[in-house]
């Protein structure tokens, strides 16, 4: 079988274009683990959030989720952050489940608060917001959606 060797060097050049897009893919992604300071974060809920999730401060990605584990006393799933070095978060900050869109990647979402003192290495966040399910959030929508406006609004705290 004879062969031509302008298909070998073809293939030679797609295969380097080929490497040349993976290698810049991989580099603009932002997929690396962020190193840094580890922080503990404890949620009732994390609906599905995976071990290498982002940690995002206003969009931005300052961190990644690096561990999950379960505290068995309470039940509750216990998240380690690593959050990068330059980044100092203040002791009241606060950290939450957000996702990109109706089906997107989840992801922990800090929001700084405004303290002085800042968190270190190995502390736990004080302040957490769980993860509120796609059939709750429905359940919600369509609760609102069916109520009477002319009807007066439900008072709780004669129950």
């Amino acid at each position: 079988m004879k062969r031509n060797p302008v298909e070998t060097i073809l293939g030679a050049v797609v295969l380097v274009v080929a490497a040349f897009f993976l290698f810049f893919a991989y580099g603009t992604a932002d997929v690396k683990k962020i190193k840094g300071y580890e922080l503990a974060a404890s949620f009732a809920k994390i609906g599905g959030l995976p071990t290498g999730a982002d940690v995002r401060i206003n969009g931005i990605k300052v961190g990644t989720v690096v561990g999950q584990k379960l505290d068995p006393a309470t039940f509750n799933a216990v998240l380690t952050l690593s959050i990068a070095a330059d980044i100092k978060l203040p002791s009241d900050s606060q950290a939450s489940i957000g996702s990109d869109g109706l089906l997107g990647d989840k992801y922990v979402k800090i929001e700084p608060g405004v303290e002085k003192t800042t968190l270190e290495a190995g502390t736990q966040l004080a302040k957490t917001k769980d993860q509120k399910a796609l059939e709750e959030l429905v359940g919600e929508i369509i609760f609102l959606a069916t109520e009477d406006p002319a009807k007066p609004p439900r008072d709780s705290s004669q129950e």
